[in-house]
């Protein structure tokens, strides 16, 4: 059933002791129970539900609204651990099950870890797996260098930080790109700002899109004429105290002033730049 595991606008068909039953495209019909009945509902009206499976993988509706949907991740709290695998709380009635073959390592309850929601289409039953990279791997690439993504933090590395750009590819954050404080679960806007053969993404925070460096060498230069051409700023500068004039990475700042440098408009001091 292809609403599984997605929110859906579906038509009140019938009630009935258990609920009121809901009519799909496909002329499926899957049970929304009493409770989450609207008082005011009447047949013919139309509702938004989340669709996911019961205890029995039978299609079940709700009007909660999940933590995660098919084919994305999240940060998610375990609850359970059992013969058959662990379970996480995630947002509705029945929590997502882990199985032991989709652990990336021990899961232990209290704990909270990425999981990627997916349908398994032999059972046609929606399962949680934390081992995400294998899932994420397999998406093309659908953007392109400058683009703005969506970020969501999930590892640290010795080079900086591995987040998920717009719940569908791997990019990685490098530390000389970071200018704030960055924290496992962040969700941050970044741009793409490489794509690596493998089809991961270099991924900045700056607010300049990175193929052209024009706007900000401008923006660099506009600064120093009204600062009577020196600007108390060099490539040895902090990122805190270049972020704080220019909102950009330091990386960013030094191409910028590079720029500048090799069309002769700007000469570098030690402590300073200043205007040819």
């Amino acid at each position: 059933m292809k609403e599984i595991g997605q929110i859906v606008e579906l038509e009140f068909l019938k009630t009935t002791p258990q609920g009121v039953y809901l009519i799909t495209d496909e002329e499926n019909e899957i049970l929304l129970p009493h409770k989450y009945v609207p008082v005011d509902a009447e047949m013919g009206d139309k509702i938004e539900v989340f669709i996911y499976t019961d205890s029995e993988d039978r299609p079940i509706a709700t009007t909660l609204t999940p933590k995660l949907f098919i084919n994305q991740c999240a940060f998610l709290k375990a609850v359970d651990v059992t013969p058959i695998g662990a379970f996480f709380e995630w947002g509705v009635e029945k929590d997502l099950l882990v199985p032991f073959s989709e652990q990336f390592h021990k899961i232990e309850v209290g704990k909270t870890y990425l999981v990627y929601l997916y349908k398994d289409e032999l059972s046609n039953r929606m399962v949680g797996s934390t081992k995400v990279e294998k899932f994420i791997k397999r998406n093309s690439i659908s953007v392109v260098q400058g683009d703005e993504v969506n970020l969501l933090v999930y590892q640290e590395t010795d080079l900086g930080f591995k987040v998920i750009v717009d719940n569908s590819n791997i990019g990685m954050l490098f530390r000389n790109e970071i200018f704030k404080p960055i924290r496992i679960g962040d969700k941050l806007k970044g741009y793409v700002q490489k794509i690596r053969p493998d089809n991961k993404l270099d991924i900045t925070l700056n607010s300049v899109k990175l193929p052209s460096l024009e706007e900000l060498s401008n923006k660099i230069y506009e600064q120093l004429l009204k600062n009577k051409g020196k600007l108390e700023l060099t490539d040895k500068s902090s990122p805190d105290e270049i972020y704080t004039q220019f909102q950009v990475s330091k990386k960013a700042f030094k191409k910028a002033v590079g720029l500048l440098y090799s069309n002769k408009k700007i000469k570098l001091n030690s402590n300073n730049i200043e205007l040819v």
